[in-house]
């Protein structure tokens, strides 16, 4: 165990305690010998417990007491597996209805006993040497007397150098603006509330001011001093009794209005807050409490407001604290060689101020600082965190994942409250959640993610328990998993071959197997499913999800523990009648199992079973005897019917009717229900515990479930409900007070007749908590949408054309899209608006007047369809699509010309005036503007600019030059595009050029050789293009090279250089550059037989490329003398194939029958084959191919499918170890054996 490792064993030993008091194991040890191990076991764990507290100080000085852990660790789960297997052979006899006096005479349950007895006793004695080498060791029994361990700290204080403040502007006015409302009382902070407590506006604002360090030791007395002595700073008051200090603080605040700021806060009493307020309640209306914390507990104890929760720091202000404090300066300026280190090192920081400040230290404490958090964590907070390990840095995950996770693991403490274990697991997970050990996820707010340093903890928390794949993978190489591991995770990628799952060792005591997802798909080698997890008897955790797998086999019986199976994603078609026998199974997921036809008949078997997503696999029919209201276990249920105007009505309301489910579901899905009303059961009451539900393609209904009294409803999602035409009381229900006052998010999409939304008769009491609000193609809604939305992040309207959209304040708002409405209206508040905005208003002329102000910062904007408006001064992103006639009017500096009011013209005017760009703009992109000629001046910061589908665009700037500052330019079906510029000699910044589909362009721009940052070239569909100019010369910076479908080009340019090159139905091609091949070549694709022939047979050079990863070759129906790939003359390979290939791809080779064994031989790096129509081709290499091969594609190739039958086929067994093989576009898994 690590340093901090053995906090987690003392939780698991509170399961393995549980485990050894159940009725289903003491069942199994009636035996009166078996009965005397039990308590002899329970005696010496209660002794070992005792001493744990001990043994964790003692280990950092002694290497015995650490391995004496180490052994003790991988016994105490032993001992578990133990007694589980004991608790599992009891309830499988009672499944199976054998009688209680039967347990002792069945033949199986004799073999079990004997088999046990040996297990048994193994354990039993090597407990009784830990115990006796515990004596040894001398270690202390410390229950109950363990004092408290206070972190070393330097209090912090009000003062700062405002100069080292990096990245938190913004943080600062928005807590300001809290502050100073009269709305609001307290607010969670940073390193901000020194800026507060500074700030001229708030001094001015408050009479007292006070500042008081608390950290982890909340001393009230302490605390109250502090603060009292700020305010009476002319005296020395050096008084410890607490009632007369709060007096005395009394008198001093009455009727002043004050400001008090309690920085580091880790106490979470309740009774110790409103002890320490009493003196604060004299203060005048007004007065201000900011409290600062790690721990999200703590701003809900003392808050009267939602907390203010600061988000990470951009790269930049990160890269700027850094600098200043490993240099003492604000750049790298004068050591330029430690630049690229310093970028390396703050890579691993993401965000963290603390861990930018920390790094350059040479004594960094920020892992003591994180230990010392993970040491106030309660003992069952511990063992949760620990299982956090087998995440990945950077992993983004649900709640659910992680929670089902512990709850398999048995690590939620029962109550004696009537919560649901998942209940329970979710307040764990929440309290972890309070104690920044998950921040949530900057891209989805419904993932969490662990910080770099965090996940570091949870390795010293779980090591030797724990295996990550990925951790020790070094380039091929990977160690060899400890026997003692119990925990697998390994990043799933597209291919998992053999070779990944070498690391087993024979003798594995595994409970979790856990591939994550990275790819969307992912193609697993049978040898997992046949071989290696049957033998892994111990597995609690499986899942297979996303995985490309048909079936499961029969020894999926043999996992008798197993208790969470995901196959959700998957391509399985039935479940094996084994299933059954699982009878530990508490979660099954099948989400998106679409060819899913099949559960065992005896499904009822299942111990507890948790199922999301029925859909296909409900039977309608007999929906009354799924009995899914008896099923308390059920935590997520999806009732899906296919669309059918036939349907009888009355009969699928019935059906749902049978369909209610148990009061304690969280989360529900009805899709295609064809009923006209909803049924009665459908209603707040009946479910307290819902937390998300979405009802979608429901076309018959005419008005919404009465769901606005849900009081745990976080999520809803209505959609496709063709005939609701109003959303009124019935909808929010019980006199509308207070509803969906824990609603987050709310989603509305495609109501084609929903016309009136009714909001509360009190704005204040509905929708307080909500955080995205969405409303998309609800063409006829005309009603008034809530306007009371403080938390509000994410507001969008899509496609209302008669929505009047009215804009309240909303202090919180990041993301803001408007696209298509009939008229918005602004709030006479101020208007917060984001850094990004998408606007689709056709009136956007006379909107911008309101929007001005709040558009002041806006950076990112994308305008689509609109008529008339302005640019803005600030912007760096713009995007611009399907506006008929556009023409950009703004001052060089920046500043709107009231001269030229509008930014789109006319089209009378669109050539005859020419105005500049906005100054700061760096990001342009135009799309699906017909009219659009040119571009006239283009910004000079334009860095990226992108058009696409402008038809009548003839040239990119009025003077035929590109900004210098420009990177990447991509144009694409600009049919009349004559010339991109003259000559490229000032653009050395480029990086990228890529022209598609623009059949007038003759030419490309002189200079390209002088483009020194040139990486990459790709021109497509460029018919009229003859050649390359400055006689084909490329920079030597140009790496990748694209040339496809240019009937017209004769001549290739220089290729010396070059990493990637792709030719591709070039005709005209009739020589190479004398230079001939580039050598360092990783990627070659070639199309057309006159093209392979001289690049690969005349010049004879394949075999050389050394580095060549990647070979596409299409002969187009060239080489008809070949029977051979590669073919041979006089016993002699024509082509070698580089031993270097991982993708080889052949097409169109009419006549080959065979691949040569002595061309395949030496592709051991090979991962992709594809063979293309091949018709004639009949065998794979005579030996199998490499085991380093990941896929098989062959399409066209009618004998070669026929002899791949699987089981049958005379080449399956040379293709059975191939994790994805695909004929003619399906897996050979699954095709029928009349298609073989």
């Amino acid at each position: 165990m690590s340093i901090i490792g053995e906090a987690a064993l003392s939780a698991f030993f509170e399961v393995l305690f549980e485990k050894l008091t159940s009725s289903d194991v003491l069942k199994i040890f009636k035996q009166e010998r078996l009965h005397t191990d039990l308590k002899k076991w329970k005696t010496m764990l209660l002794k070992i417990r005792a001493v744990l507290d001990d043994a964790e100080e003692k280990q950092m000085t002694s290497k015995l007491v650490k391995i004496w852990l180490d052994e003790l660790g991988d016994l105490a789960y032993d001992a578990h597996d133990i007694l589980d297997e004991c608790a599992t052979e009891a309830l499988g006899r009672k499944v199976n209805a054998e009688a209680a006096t039967s347990l002792q005479v069945s033949p199986s349950s004799v073999i079990f006993d004997a088999n046990m007895r040996s297990k048994i006793e193994e354990a039993d004695t090597r407990l009784q040497r830990i115990v006796t080498e515990m004596n040894g060791l001398g270690l202390i029994d410390n229950t109950g007397r363990r004092t408290r361990t206070t972190r070393s700290w330097v209090p912090t204080t009000s003062l700062v150098n405002e100069g080292h403040v990096y990245g938190r502007d913004e943080d600062k006015k928005a807590i300001v603006k809290l502050l100073l409302s009269l709305e609001l009382g307290d607010a969670q902070l940073s390193v901000i509330s020194i800026l507060l407590y500074n700030d001229d506006v708030v001094s001015r604002y408050f009479d007292l001011k006070a500042w008081a360090c608390v950290s982890d030791d909340f001393d009230i007395v302490r605390v109250t001093k502090v603060i009292l002595q700020s305010l009476i700073a002319s005296e020395i008051y050096d008084v410890n009794d607490l009632n007369l200090l709060q007096v005395k603080l009394r008198e001093k605040l009455f009727g002043k209005k004050f400001l008090f700021i309690l920085d580091d806060v880790w106490n979470e009493d309740y009774d110790s807050w409103t002890k320490l307020c009493s003196p604060f309640e004299f203060g005048a209306p007004g007065s201000k409490i900011i409290v600062t914390t790690q721990n999200y507990g703590v701003s809900s104890t003392m808050g009267t407001i939602p907390t203010y929760e600061l988000k990470v720091l951009s790269n930049n202000a990160c890269w700027r604290i850094f600098t200043q404090h490993a240099l003492g300066a604000t750049n790298f300026t004068m050591h330029p060689e430690l630049e690229e280190i310093g970028r390396k090192i703050l890579y691993r920081c993401k965000g963290s101020p603390l861990a930018a400040k920390d790094i350059p230290e040479e004594k960094s404490n920020i892992l003591s600082i994180l230990k010392l958090s993970y040491k106030y964590l309660p003992s069952h907070l511990r063992g949760c965190f620990a299982d956090c390990l087998l995440f990945p840095k950077y992993y983004e995950f649900e709640e659910k994942e992680l929670v089902l996770l512990w709850m398999v693991e048995g690590l939620v403490q029962e109550t004696k409250t009537t919560k649901s274990m998942e209940e329970v697991d979710s307040e764990y997970f929440r309290d972890l959640l309070m104690r920044s050990f998950f921040q949530r996820s900057n891209s989805n707010e419904s993932l969490f993610v662990m910080h770099d340093l965090i996940n570091d903890i949870a390795q010293l928390a779980a090591r030797g328990l724990c295996y990550r794949l990925e951790d020790t993978v070094g380039g091929n190489k990977q160690s060899e998993i400890s026997t003692k591991v119990r925990h697998f995770s390994y990043i799933r990628f597209v291919f998992d071959e053999i070779k990944k799952f070498e690391v087993f060792p024979k003798d594995r005591h595994l409970r979790t197997f856990l591939p994550l997802p990275m790819e969307k798909r992912g193609y697993l080698t049978n040898y997992v499913l046949s071989c290696l997890l049957p033998q892994s008897r111990y597995l609690r955790v499986l899942s297979l999800s996303g995985y490309e797998i048909f079936e499961l086999p029969n020894s999926i019986s043999d996992l008798k523990h197993l208790r969470y199976l995901n196959l959700s994603n998957t391509s399985i078609r039935r479940l094996p009648e084994s299933t059954s026998s699982l009878y530990n199974l508490q979660t099954l997921i099948l989400k998106g199992c679409s060819h899913l036809t099949t559960l065992p008949k005896k499904f009822g078997n299942l111990g507890r079973l948790c199922i999301s997503n029925l859909e296909n696999v409900l039977d309608v029919e007999n929906a009354r005897k799924a009995n899914l209201n008896g099923k308390k276990s059920l935590d997520s249920l999806v009732i899906k019917w296919e669309v059918d105007d036939l349907q009888d009505g009355t009969i699928v309301e019935d059906v749902l009717n049978m369909l209610k489910p148990h009061r304690t579901v969280k989360t529900l899905f009805i899709e295609g229900y064809a009923g006209v009303k909803f049924p009665m059961w459908l209603r707040d009451p009946f479910f307290p515990n819902m937390v998300e539900l979405r009802v979608e393609r429901c076309g018959k209904c005419v008005s919404l479930p009465t769901i606005g009294q849900l009081p745990f409803l976080k999520h809803l999602v209505i959609t496709r409900m063709a005939k609701v035409q109003r959303l009124g009381p019935e909808f929010y229900g019980k006199g509308c007070l207070k509803s969906f006052q824990s609603l987050e998010t709310l989603r509305f999409e495609d109501m084609q007749e929903w016309q009136d939304w009714i909001p509360c008769k009190v704005d204040y009491e509905e929708f307080s908590y909500l955080r995205e609000f969405s409303i998309s193609r609800c063409s006829k809604l005309q009603g008034k949408l809530p306007c009371h939305l403080p938390l509000l992040e994410k507001f969008s309207i899509h496609n209302c054309d008669q929505l009047v959209v009215s804009i309240p304040s909303l202090p919180m708002l990041h993301k803001f899209e408007i696209v298509g409405c009939k008229e918005v209206n602004i709030s006479k508040f101020e208007l917060y608006l984001p850094k990004s905005m998408v606007l689709y208003i056709p009136d956007l002329k006379s909107l911008m007047e309101d929007f001005m102000p709040g558009l002041a910062k806006v950076e990112n904007l994308t305008i689509r369809d609109c008529k008339e408006g302005k640019l803005l001064p600030t912007l760096k992103r713009l995007e611009i699509k399907y506006c008929e006639k556009l023409l950009f009017v703004v001052d060089e500096e920046g500043e709107a010309s009231s001269s030229h009011p509008s930014l789109l013209m006319n089209k009378e005017n669109l050539c005859s005036n020419s105005y500049s760009y906005g100054s700061l703009l760096e990001h342009l992109e135009i799309s699906d503007c017909p009219s659009l000629k040119c571009l006239w001046d283009l910004p000079t910061m334009l860095k990226h600019l992108e058009i696409h589908d402008c038809l009548e665009l003839t040239s990119l700037s009025s003077r035929n030059q590109l900004p210098t500052a420009l990177k990447r330019l991509v144009v694409r079906i600009c049919p009349k595009l004559e010339s991109a510029a003259d000559k490229l000699h000032n653009n050395a910044c480029l990086e990228h050029l890529e022209i598609w589909n623009c059949e007038k362009l003759k030419s490309l721009p002189e200079g390209l050789h002088k483009l020194y940052h040139l990486n990459s070239i790709d021109i497509l569909g460029c018919s009229s293009l003859v050649s390359f100019p400055d006689g084909g010369a490329l920079p030597t910076s140009l790496r990748e090279l694209s040339i496809s479908n240019c009937e017209k080009l004769e001549a290739l340019p220089n290729l010396t250089y070059l990493e990637k090159l792709t030719i591709r139905e070039c005709p005209s091609i009739t020589s190479f550059p004398e230079e001939g091949y580039p050598t360092n070549l990783t990627s070659l694709s070639l199309s057309g037989m006159n093209i392979c022939k001289q690049v690969l047979f005349e010049w004879g050079l394949l075999h050389r490329l050394m580095s060549l990863r990647d070979l596409w070759i299409d002969v187009d129906g060239g080489f008809p003398d070949w029977k051979l790939f590669p073919e041979e003359e006089d016993g002699k390979l024509m082509m070698m194939l580089p031993s270097s290939l991982t993708t080889l791809w052949i097409c169109d080779f009419p006549n080959i029958v065979f691949l040569s064994l002595e061309g395949f031989q030496k592709l051991s790096a090979i991962e992709q084959l594809w063979i293309w129509f091949c018709p004639k081709l009949a065998s794979l290499p005579d030996k199998c191919l490499p085991p380093s091969l990941l896929e098989l594609d062959v399409i066209g190739c009618p004998i070669l499918k026929k002899h791949c039958k699987k089981g049958k086929g005379q080449e399956w067994f040379k293709i059975a170890h191939i994790p994805r093989v695909q004929i003619d576009g399906r897996s050979v898994y699954e095709l029928e054996e009349e298609e073989l």
